[in-house]
């Protein structure tokens, strides 16, 4: 039975499925684990510090939402790249010439500009799919249509949150994904055990939900919610191009503001918190499976050293399967 009363203490720590393994991210730092395909576990330490740092600019509210979704996306892109080098079974891919050329022109490593090449073209495919595509569907629906600004501005935001879910549904379907989302409700399981000052072992994390108040599945649900207010609030184009514009001049906004918005509710406990992000944690059912022990410990490796960093950044470590 799955233990579902208040945590004791909240943890500090945020995480991410990767390939084979979990990241946790520390204040200080960024821990890695991913189950190799020899059985075996490798972990990996990294130095991080968010730009988002309280006392200075890009940490004043709205504005340390920005960066942190920029932070959020080439991290992710970057550990997931990490993972599969770590995982040990695939080819690491030779640099394109396109690469190699940027790397000479801006003196950044060859490494460097694929991550962010990946997230150029992450944003890219975002945009098409959750800007372009409702803002061209709804185009259609309302081209005759006498409604209010208001209204067709409701209806835009409403295709949007349903594109967004039947791809959460779609891309949950294929087998590799659905391995991601089972480490993805190992890390919430083993945070949700520090938090409720459980014993930190695979039996004990396995009492627990696999579903999250602070996960970025939340995140993601209330750009889509907060979007729908703020661009009814702004109104509706008749003008595919202007619409568009608006909508993805105004995304930092919106992305800022939501981020604000989850601070809140995964910080409460009140009626009004459990109400915003109950449609998030909802949808957790669909970015989260659940996770078998040799998951869970995964996760509980690499949880362990986000808590307790090496004194110095060491090599790649490596710990017996069990």
């Amino acid at each position: 039975m799955k233990q579902v009363q208040k945590p004791a203490r909240v943890c500090a720590i945020g995480g991410q499925a990767v390939m084979e393994g979990v990241m946790m991210k520390a204040p200080s730092g960024i821990a890695m684990a991913v189950r190799r395909a020899d059985g075996t576990i490798a972990t990996e330490y990294t130095p991080y510090e968010s730009k988002s740092k309280k006392g200075t600019f890009l940490g004043l509210p709205i504005v340390r939402g920005v960066v942190t979704f920029v932070e959020v996306l080439s991290l992710g892109m970057r550990t997931i790249t990490r993972s599969a080098e770590l995982y040990g079974e695939e080819e690491v891919q030779s640099p394109s010439k396109f690469e190699e050329w940027l790397s000479k022109k801006t003196g950044k490593p060859v490494e460097k500009i694929a991550i962010g090449l990946a997230v150029v073209l992450a944003l890219a495919l975002s945009i098409g799919l959750f800007f372009m595509l409702p803002t061209f569907v709804s185009g259609l629906l309302l081209h005759k249509s006498s409604s209010s600004s208001f209204i067709k501005s409701v209806v835009e935001g409403l295709v949007r949150l349903l594109i967004f879910i039947l791809y959460l549904a779609g891309i949950s379907a294929l087998k590799d994904v659905r391995r991601i989302f089972m480490y993805h409700g190992a890390e919430h399981k083993v945070i949700a055990c520090y938090e409720h000052e459980a014993p930190l072992t695979a039996e004990s994390c396995r009492t627990f939900t696999r579903l999250h108040a602070r996960c970025g599945t939340n995140y993601m649900f209330l750009v889509m919610a907060v979007s729908i207010l703020f661009f009814a609030a702004v109104g509706f184009s008749s003008n595919f191009y202007m619409r568009l514009l608006t909508r993805l001049v105004f995304l930092p906004v919106v992305a800022g503001i939501s981020y604000e918005v989850l601070r809140f509710a995964g910080k409460s406990d009140n009626l009004l918190a459990r109400i915003v992000r109950a449609p998030g944690v909802a949808l957790q059912r669909l970015t989260t499976r659940e996770p078998d022990d040799k998951m869970l410990e995964v996760a509980l490796a690499a949880f362990a050293l986000a808590t307790n960093p090496p004194a110095e950044v060491q090599e790649t470590a490596s710990v017996p399967a069990s």
